[in-house]
């Protein structure tokens, strides 16, 4: 099956040697791959650069960077040398715009997360974030993160549709977590959406961890989400 970079399979193995040995498992199947802030003590920078250099990888770094501009921005223009491909950083405007700045002559994307995906109204409460429907919240942060500069954002499928709508939208990147194809578990998930439900309200992009990398056949597994994402249910529409 020829690989989809609309797919992009969370490496969140404990560490370097297992990611590049689910990658091996899933062969050409897949060109995209996600390496979060878990592996950085495992080998993560490592294998993101064995994976592009030597494999012909596509790389989501994902490390939700959040502290002053300055910071924020030296840290951006620390990784951009790495040549990856897209880099999250929090929507807050002000450490969007240090992450472009960062960025600046590289063609690393940065992406900003509006609200994880792991979160409901309720944990929003305990952390003290202002009242209000989520899709609401998610509609304003990625806004102003576009307003900031950020090349597209990171949300749920359940506001793909919503933000897809919005003018300051176009030609960004759409990236969805908590993918689960039909019959998976949620695991520490709440607002989720099947692959070819996230791609077609907007998505540009999927990402797919545990249901592959905790499959008894990953391979297989990126099978059967390649095979929805190439059905009709997964086309835009109008696009």
């Amino acid at each position: 099956m020829i690989a989809d970079d609309r797919l992009i399979v969370a490496l969140d193995v404990p560490n370097a040697v297992a990611g590049l040995e689910l990658a091996e498992k899933l062969g050409h199947r897949v060109s995209f791959y996600k390496i979060g802030l878990g592996m950085l003590t495992g080998g993560g920078l490592a294998l993101a650069n064995e994976l592009k250099q030597e494999h012909g990888k596509r790389i989501f770094l994902d490390m939700k960077l959040f502290d002053i501009g300055a910071t924020v921005e030296a840290a951006v223009r620390g990784l951009a040398q790495f040549d990856l491909d897209f880099l999250t950083v929090h929507g807050d405007p002000n450490v969007v715009r240090a992450a472009k700045e960062g960025a600046a002559g590289k063609d690393l994307k940065i992406l900003a997360v509006t609200v994880l995906t792991s979160l409901d109204r309720t944990d929003l409460d305990a952390a003290l974030i202002q009242p209000g429907d989520i899709p609401d919240i998610v509609s304003e942060r990625a806004t102003r993160a576009f307003e900031a500069g950020a090349d597209g954002v990171i949300s749920s499928a359940q506001e793909a549709a919503m933000i897809r709508a919005l003018p300051e939208t176009k030609g960004k990147l759409i990236v969805t977590p908590g993918i689960r194809p039909a019959g998976s578990e949620l695991g520490d998930q709440k607002r989720i959406a099947t692959p070819a439900r996230a791609v077609a309200d907007g998505a540009d992009h999927i990402v797919v961890g545990r249901p592959i990398w905790a499959a008894p056949d990953p391979a297989a597994a990126a099978e059967a989400v390649l095979a929805e994402l190439a059905s009709p249910q997964a086309q835009r529409p109008n696009a």
